[in-house]
This record gives C-alpha cells, sequence and structure tokens, in this order.
C-alpha cells in the first residue's frame, strides 16, 4: 500500500507545482496502486506460464509488452534485465508442406 503522505513529499521535494489539492494525491495514490497490482497480476500469470516461483523483471516485460493498453501507456519505457520480445519475419518460420499439400489436394477435388 503506498501512503499518501509519502507521496505528497516526493511532489512537494520535486517541486511540481507550487500547491497540490488533497484529492489529487488521493486519486494519484489509488492510479498508482491500480497500475502496480494490474502489472504485478500478469507478469504472476507470465510466472506461472514458465513454471518459475519468482517474478522476474523479464516477466513484468512480457506482462507489459503483451497487454494492449499497458503497452500503450509504457511503450517508451525500458525495464533493466526485461530482455527484448522476440518477432521472427515469417519468411524465417519453416514451412509446413504437409498442409500446403492437402489444402491443394482438397482445392483439386473440388474442383473435379
Amino acid at each position: 500500500m503506498l501512503k499518501v503522505a509519502r507521496i505528497a513529499r516526493f511532489l512537494k521535494v520535486g517541486k511540481y507545482a507550487k500547491h497540490v489539492g488533497a484529492g489529487a494525491l488521493v486519486f494519484l495514490v489509488v492510479v498508482l496502486e491500480y497500475l502496480a497490482v494490474e502489472v504485478l497480476e500478469l507478469a504472476g500469470i507470465a510466472e506461472r506460464n514458465d513454471k518459475k516461483t519468482r517474478i522476474t523483471p523479464r516477466h513484468i516485460q512480457l506482462a507489459i509488452r503483451f497487454d494492449k493498453e499497458l503497452y500503450q501507456f509504457l511503450r517508451d519505457v525500458t525495464i533493466p534485465n526485461g530482455g527484448v520480445i522476440p518477432k521472427i519475419h515469417k519468411n524465417f518460420l519453416p514451412h509446413n508442406k504437409s498442409n500446403t499439400s492437402k489444402v491443394v489436394a482438397t482445392a483439386q477435388e473440388e474442383e473435379d
């Protein structure tokens, strides 16, 4: 749980504004907690899919990159030790010749 007083202190030290309303502080704390819960929940799912018992920066990276809204919000963020998301061009993927031959055979049967 984040504390409103701590966030208020950070905002005062950072000199973001002369005055910060109490409602704005509470809202900011709620939004930060929501984002933390959302990222950790998705990272936990990624961690379970990897059959691990600890969330690593890689799991956080995967959670953010595979969630459309979080990726849009955090697309310029670099996560240290998060790795990269693999993107393999379709020309380099193996071809299934058995599937294509079946499709061609069924297409020829339909024409006859």
